[in-house]
């Protein structure tokens, strides 16, 4: 037997056991995307206009290529989280979420691989 209230069985819990843990994704990609976006544009701002043999140059370096993919991939995850919280909280169909979810999913993992292999082509065809 559980002698136990409602309130005693959730207490502590939250609603599904996992808002805090995406609550704290979205802010450590937050926090990560400012140095990142950061070490991004300085590198891409010298080869933006430029021809693609500048490009090449400027991302033949491993640690403008890695800083590049790390800000990618950060960013679309960071808009999948917060793209996540808006179908959640204004579409109310259960099927019309979970439709919208996993477009949501598919579209930005589909985009950031995108953007990793743009880089990876350019640092390396150098």
């Amino acid at each position: 037997m559980n002698f136990r209230t409602d309130r005693q069985r959730v207490q502590g819990l939250g609603s599904a056991k996992e808002g805090t843990g995406h609550f704290w994704q979205q802010r450590v990609t937050a926090i990560a995307l400012v140095p990142l976006a950061l070490l991004f544009i300085l590198p891409y701002a010298r080869s933006l206009g430029a021809d693609f043999a500048t490009a090449q140059e400027t991302y033949a370096s491993p640690f403008n290529a890695i800083v590049a993919i790390l800000f990618i991939l950060t960013a679309f995850r960071h808009l999948q989280l917060g793209l996540q919280v808006v179908i959640e909280d204004y579409i109310q169909n259960h099927g019309t979420r979970t439709v919208c979810l996993l477009i949501n999913t598919l579209l930005t993992t589909a985009f950031a691989l995108a953007g990793v292999f743009a880089i990876a082509k350019v640092a390396f065809s150098a």
